[in-house]
């Protein structure tokens, strides 16, 4: 396979992670919870950009190449290997893009991104309290993301087998979301989306209600699974996976939901069966951070499904992958090659 074809193609927002270490004092001045995900809309009137600038004083701060399903696809090359995974966002001309380049060019993926010369990188800010982690992101120059630079590499859509969407995304461009959803369904490759958030399901219901018909797998974690309840006015108990998956998947019976739920099994329904697959014990001093845990899950999963390994495998691919990661400080992976087994 050609470095210009790769397998997997990954859609979302690249974003440069700027992560430290904060107290409960800070979270609370802002207003944030401890394991949450913010969106500022207006960096000209949302206090919480003043986060950005702060961060850089404080003595353990350090920065990553992420958005969530960029830490995807990097773990899912982590799996594969070099030039597998392909990655379409948008950024901006600037250093912080040069440092996602050579991030991605590290861990062996291909960088398809759109260039925005007059809006600036991505920023997310990772705040750390113990094993929680808040994030409060502007989306800069992944916000402008459009469909016309899929129609660009068109051909590598086209040579692909299996796409994976960042949730996130539904806040840029669904209409990009779609355009590989209706090539994926027309042949028949996998199409699976990540629901990344609360409050993706909570205040972008109408782009989701317009994406999930083309996703044959869906994951989500147990709060977002409630979220999703929520917005939907399901009449099953908010905590009860199953019955959420179930409402998801409907009639259609080439649908498939993933939910993880933390240290507890994750749960997978398909349109005749529900199980349960267990995550891989850890020692909790091992810890370093589970910034990312679910990222590395997806991309352990998508490089499983890119093999053709049967699903409850690639569920297990996944947990061994995101507990790589987690013994990691952000949403990283080892530099060592450790080979997956099952």
């Amino acid at each position: 396979m050609s470095a210009a074809s790769p397998k997997l193609i990954c859609l979302g927002n690249p974003l440069l992670d700027i992560q430290a270490t904060v107290t409960e004092e800070y979270l609370n001045k802002y207003s944030l919870k401890a394991n949450d995900a913010i969106l500022i809309e207006d960096v000209t009137k949302d206090p919480r950009v003043k986060i950005f600038d702060e961060l850089l004083g404080f003595p353990d701060v350090s920065f990553i190449a992420g958005g969530a399903a960029q830490n995807t696809a990097r773990g899912a090359a982590y799996v594969l290997g070099p030039k597998k995974v392909g990655y379409f966002g948008c950024v901006g001309k600037d250093k912080f893009s040069e440092k996602l380049l050579d991030a991605n060019e590290q861990s062996g993926v291909v960088s398809l991104y759109q260039v925005n010369e007059t809006v600036g990188t991505g920023k997310c800010a990772s705040l750390i309290t113990g094993h929680n982690r808040s994030l409060v992101t502007d989306l800069g120059a992944a916000n402008h993301f459009t469909p016309e630079h899929l129609t660009k590499h068109w051909d590598i859509v086209e040579n692909a087998e299996l796409f994976y969407i960042g949730g996130f995304h539904l806040t840029v461009s669904p209409e990009a979301i779609v355009k590989l959803g209706e090539h994926a369904k027309e042949h028949g490759k996998p199409f699976v989306l990540n629901l990344s958030a609360p409050f993706i399901p909570q205040f972008f219901k109408s782009a989701l209600t317009k994406v999930l018909p083309y996703a044959t797998i869906l994951i989500a974690n147990e709060t977002e699974a409630a979220s999703y309840a929520e917005s939907y006015g399901l009449t099953c108990e908010k905590t009860d996976l199953v019955a959420i998956a179930k409402e998801i998947i409907g009639v259609d019976p080439k649908k498939t939901v993933i939910f993880t739920h933390g240290l507890e099994p994750t749960v997978v329904v398909t349109s005749t069966t529900s199980s349960t697959v267990p995550v891989h014990p850890l020692d909790p001093s091992k810890i370093a951070d589970t910034n990312g845990a679910g990222d590395a899950f997806a991309g352990g999963f998508m490089a499983g499904l890119a093999e053709g390994k049967p699903l409850k495998t690639c569920i297990d691919l996944g947990q061994w992958l995101a507990k790589l990661s987690i013994q990691e400080v952000g949403a990283s992976y080892p530099k060592e090659k450790f080979t997956y087994s099952a």
